[in-house]
């Protein structure tokens, strides 16, 4: 019996990409993650975090972790379908681990309607979607130490050019920076989500 976790990080960000993970296993190994100290990353330091991610690999037989740029975020938004757009791209890790059922962290106000679209996206594979998965499920948490450790190591990347914080609007230093880029550049870094409100409102469009 193969359980599949996933989940997301770096939603609410302003800048950077919206990462996706995804990992596969068998049901009788499930407890390994437990005895790991695998939980929700939100509830880990990032050192621990790092030093979970390589061995959550050594248990897991499958993991898929996909990156959505800015541009397609913003694409979606104006369309109003975040949500539409995590979907489809969970259905595609659920696609490619191919697991007996999956188990995901629900974005949607509504997490039954979420999960449907999954599984329809998916070709019909059995999802079982929640709110705060991501701390109810192992498996789940597992994927969310996979994700956050992806989305930081972008992050950290874009660090080395330019001084912006963890990316948040409730982080001043990102808010800062991202003001002071327009205002020199007149135009905003190809990594910077335009379609969000606080981006937008430096932008003047609000």
């Amino acid at each position: 019996m193969q359980i599949c976790g996933i989940d997301d990080a770096g939603r609410g960000s302003m800048l950077g990409p919206l990462v996706i993970a995804g990992i596969s296993l068998d049901k009788k190994n499930i407890r390994k993650l437990s005895a790991l100290g695998v939980k929700d990353s939100k509830k880990l330091s990032p050192k621990l975090r790092e030093s979970l991610y390589k061995k959550i690999l050594e248990i897991v037989d499958d993991y898929h972790v996909a990156k959505i740029s800015p541009r397609i975020i913003d694409a979606n938004v104006k369309k109003h379908c975040l949500n539409g757009l995590e979907a489809k791209c969970m259905a595609k890790v659920v696609a490619r681990l191919n697991p007996d059922v999956s188990y995901v962290d629900s974005c949607d106000v509504n997490p039954s309607r979420f999960g449907r679209n999954i599984s329809r996206l998916s070709g019909n594979h059995r999802i079982k979607s929640y709110h705060h998965a991501d701390s109810r499920f192992v498996a789940v948490s597992a994927a969310s130490i996979l994700a956050k450790v992806s989305r930081d190591r972008a992050i950290l990347k874009l660090r080395k050019d330019h001084d912006l914080g963890s990316g948040y609007p409730s982080d001043s230093s990102t808010v800062k920076f991202v003001t002071k880029y327009y205002e020199k550049n007149n135009e905003m870094p190809n990594f910077v989500r335009k379609s969000w409100k606080p981006v937008q409102k430096i932008l003047g469009k609000s």
